[in-house]
């Protein structure tokens, strides 16, 4: 391993500033460059979230990433990146990764980890996910006792995501974005429609909490969720 700096993945949270942990303010504000995962046009979400937090003094590189599921991982775009934070680390400065949510949990810093954890210490620091803010702001809790918790990806077939929820007790459909009417219909089929909960944009300004039956499938965005329980309330 090269001696120099550390590499730091942050979990910034799922939305609102307020939730990021003490310890990764410290790093966050102690790091002398600070890099974070952006469209290839226009602001970055997660820099948003964090912005109150940075210092003119601190240098930033904005990792660059198609947004299409078709394109991504970008690895051309991940290597590029792990070339410039390689030299940042080896002049022996400090990087901080700003990662949404929390860092390994379906989290892109996995592949800069991939990349400079073998030449470089890495420190990856766990932060609120989606998952656990959504369950906060529908006042839903996720699981008891011995309940099996299952988290089901949208984009999967309507076959796999109705296998899944039908071995679970609980589970959180995430990414469901344009997927919500496929959702619905194994919902529907599973006879869990009342069981379900609809959120999106937890935790930020934009929150919106619906019922299934509201919801308009054509304006579903990517930071989207369902949760359900079988037995409809964790604790029943």
């Amino acid at each position: 391993m090269t001696a120099g700096g550390r590499l730091y993945g942050l979990g910034i949270g799922p939305g609102d500033p307020e939730l990021i942990t003490l310890k990764a303010l410290r790093l966050l504000r102690s790091a002398a460059v600070v890099a974070y995962p952006a469209p290839e046009i226009g602001e970055s979400l997660v820099r948003s979230i964090a912005a109150s937090y940075l210092s003119s003094t601190q240098e930033e590189f904005a990792i660059r990433l198609p947004m299409s599921p078709e394109r991504f991982p970008a690895e051309t775009v991940y290597d590029r990146a792990a070339e410039v934070l390689g030299r940042h680390l080896a002049a022996g400065r400090d990087v901080a990764v700003l990662c949404e949510g929390d860092p390994f949990f379906y989290g892109s810093f996995m592949y800069l980890f991939a990349r400079l954890a073998k030449r470089f210490p890495v420190e990856a620091v766990p932060g609120v996910s989606s998952l656990t803010a959504c369950a906060g702001a529908l006042e839903m809790p996720l699981a008891a006792r011995n309940d099996v918790f299952s988290i089901v990806p949208a984009p999967l077939s309507a076959e796999a995501i109705t296998a899944r929820i039908r071995e679970s007790d609980a589970a959180a459909v995430i990414k469901v974005g344009r997927h919500f009417a496929k959702v619905r219909e194994v919902l529907a089929g599973l006879d869990l429609l009342p069981q379900a909960r609809y959120i999106e944009h937890a935790s930020m300004a934009s929150q919106r909490i619906l019922p299934l039956t509201k919801v308009d499938p054509t304006d579903v965005p990517y930071f989207s969720m369902i949760l359900v329980h079988r037995r409809g309330e964790a604790w029943t």
